[in-house]
């Protein structure tokens, strides 16, 4: 964990509390147990102060539920007192795996469900939590963030409503569009991007990559994405390129401009291994013709890094791709919902955000700066040394 010192010496804000919603169970399980560990063994003032009981958990998880009715309605329910308590919602709202029954037939919970059962738990915490913070790794509608005609603005509206309901603090990653905050300019909003995990991932899967100039380089797949890979590139030291997106703006298909051709901006690629950096693999599409392109021009080895791997449309494309050879490695967090056969297939790197948002959790609970989370340059830097010096093993060990 970063800077333990300012940790140890700072006091929480209130007693803290977690509440995950049955959409994020597995990833707010793993929170728990890293924030069970961290506070069992931090030297924090509080921790044997009969003023701050509970610093000290063997769970920090609140019995909550979402109960459905048959008619499928639904209502929040918490099953002990939150009162004065520093409370952290987590929520996944793209997890489609969640089913109710409604008139006797079997439904799947959707992103407004997910979004709906938030707003229910908000509900029943009824104004007597010290402070509310919302874990939402996906921003709900946040990929319609900007207006384009006569169109709504979901992503906007819903900060502003979580805000009104009383919401102090919004946690996301890797944000569409993080200029969404400005909906609630004097609410709390942190932006995470995953780029250590995601190097830890790819440096403890492969053990004989070269990270220079000459053997490796950063792609953005579009324009959107070129920020992250330019800071990318320049934690590794290496060259950065792009794609853009060449659109038939003539034409409508399901609500967007289709994609003509993608076409590259960058150094020559002749021999080098690829790195492919996005926020999200939505249906992968333009992200396997992408490395296709890539491989067309002679790159080595192509790794794509993405924060969400939604697979809207399943495997079937990527099984194919990898098949041919347009692609080694997908590398994703555990953020959202993944489905059990993605983790079943060869190629594919889960990079595990679970103690990172630990460590996020327990910061803001003592009301210390984020910026001891924010930029993983140093650490990025110390794993690039280990994996140099070939001191593989102790990549995996390396605190999150």
């Amino acid at each position: 964990m970063p800077n333990l010192r300012e940790l140890e010496a700072a006091l929480p804000v209130a007693p803290l509390k977690l509440i995950v919603l049955d959409s994020a169970t597995r990833l707010g399980n793993s929170i728990n147990n890293y924030l069970v560990n961290f506070r069992r063994d931090v030297k924090n003032v509080a921790k044997n102060d009969p003023a701050f009981e509970g610093y000290v958990s063997d769970n920090f998880i609140v019995d909550s539920s979402c109960p459905r009715f048959g008619s499928g309605e639904a209502k929040g329910s918490i099953a002990e007192s939150v009162r004065g308590k520093d409370l952290f919602i987590l929520v996944d709202v793209c997890n489609h795996s969640i089913s109710y029954k409604m008139n006797g037939y079997t439904n799947y919970k959707s992103p407004d469900d997910h979004y709906q059962d938030l707003k229910r738990i908000i509900s029943a915490v009824n104004g007597k939590a010290h402070r509310i913070n919302v874990i939402m790794p996906f921003l709900y509608e946040g990929r319609q963030h900007k207006r384009t005609g006569r169109e709504s603005l979901d992503c906007a509206y819903a900060i502003t409503e979580l805000r009104n309901m009383g919401v102090n603090n919004f946690i996301t990653f890797d944000a569409h569009d993080p200029r969404v905050m400005n909906a609630a300019p004097l609410c709390g909003f942190d932006n995470f991007l995953p780029p250590y995990q995601f190097i830890r991932a790819l440096l403890h899967t492969e053990e004989h990559l070269l990270i220079d100039k000459e053997h490796l380089i950063v792609i953005s797949p579009d324009e959107g994405a070129l920020d992250r890979a330019v800071y990318f590139a320049n934690v590794l030291g290496v060259d950065t390129g792009m794609f853009y997106k060449r659109r038939d703006y003539s034409t409508i298909v399901n609500g967007k401009n289709p994609i003509v051709a993608h076409e590259f901006l960058g150094d020559n690629i002749d021999g080098k291994d690829v790195i492919i950096i996005d926020d999200m693999i939505s249906s992968g599409g333009s992200m396997i013709d992408t490395a296709k392109q890539l491989k067309a021009m002679n790159a080595k080895r192509v790794y794509i890094c993405c924060t969400f791997g939604l697979f809207t449309e399943g495997l079937s494309k990527f099984d194919e791709a990898y098949e041919k050879c347009y692609f080694d490695k997908v590398i994703s967090t555990n953020l959202t919902y993944q489905i059990p056969e993605l983790k079943e297939r060869p190629y594919y790197v889960e990079a595990d955000m679970s103690k990172f948002l630990a460590s996020i959790i327990d910061f803001m609970n003592h009301d210390s700066s984020m910026a001891n989370v924010y930029t993983p340059t140093e650490k990025i830097h110390e794993i690039l040394a280990k994996y140099n010096n070939r001191e593989i093993g102790l990549i995996q060990d390396d605190p999150a």
